[in-house]
């Protein structure tokens, strides 16, 4: 790809904003990019694969599965470009993927292997602050998620469970979950579970099919 081009594409995510042009003529020119391109339908990266490089979504659209520890239930969750696969599994005790990435479309990938992300780190000040920025970020979120008031009503707990386990808070979500399930991990009956999301989908906020509920838009229900 010309040099030309990957300067247009880095301008694309959080991790270059603020970056000169003299920087990025720079990381275009001397940091070997790997280039890959995904039919879809194919897997990127599953849960467990070690994570020794940053995925840079560069055209295209991706399928993001999450599952609870015990696979009681599965979040489904769809992103397009400009998009970074889980860039927080590169560092930490646990370096590897904990969601299931499937191109939806034919993808376009611009990654960056771990040993060319620390000579990054170690020569460009903004790259540095732009992931630390990025992990404090993170880190405040979900400290302040613990001091959260918790809802008064079982509706404000199944919209709480449902926001929560989602990666970003707006766009569709499919939840693949039995009523028994939810009832449990609300620890709630079955029959009131069922009554609220019943009344959810009257007020349009969900779709309820077989083991299934769909959210069509998540930020209506942080409204």
């Amino acid at each position: 790809m010309p040099i030309l081009k990957i300067f247009d594409q880095l301008l694309q995510f959080p991790l270059f904003q603020g970056m000169s042009r003299d920087d990025l003529e720079i990381i275009a020119g001397h940091i070997r990019f790997g280039f890959v391109k995904i039919p879809a339908g194919r897997p990127v990266a599953e849960v467990g694969d070690a994570c020794q490089q940053l995925y840079f979504l560069i055209n295209g659209s991706l399928k993001v599965e999450t599952s609870s520890e015990d696979y009681g239930y599965t979040v489904t969750e769809h992103f397009s470009a400009p998009y970074v696969l889980q860039q927080e599994a590169v560092f930490g005790y646990y370096q590897r993927y904990t969601h299931n990435y499937t191109t939806i479309s034919d993808a376009n990938f611009l990654t960056i292997e771990k040993e060319e992300l620390l000579r990054l780190l170690e020569d460009f000040l903004v790259f540095r602050l732009n992931l630390v920025n990025f992990f404090a970020t993170q880190s405040q979120k979900h400290s302040r998620l613990l001091w959260q008031r918790s809802p008064q009503d079982l509706r404000g707990r199944v919209v709480r469970f449902l926001t929560s386990h989602c990666l970003y808070p707006a766009g569709q979500k499919t939840f693949s979950i039995l009523m028994e399930q939810l009832a449990l991990e609300l620890n709630d009956s079955r029959l009131n579970v069922s009554r609220v999301l019943n009344q959810l989908q009257r007020d349009g906020l969900v779709e309820l099919h077989r083991g299934k509920i769909v959210v069509p838009q998540l930020e209506r229900l942080l409204m």
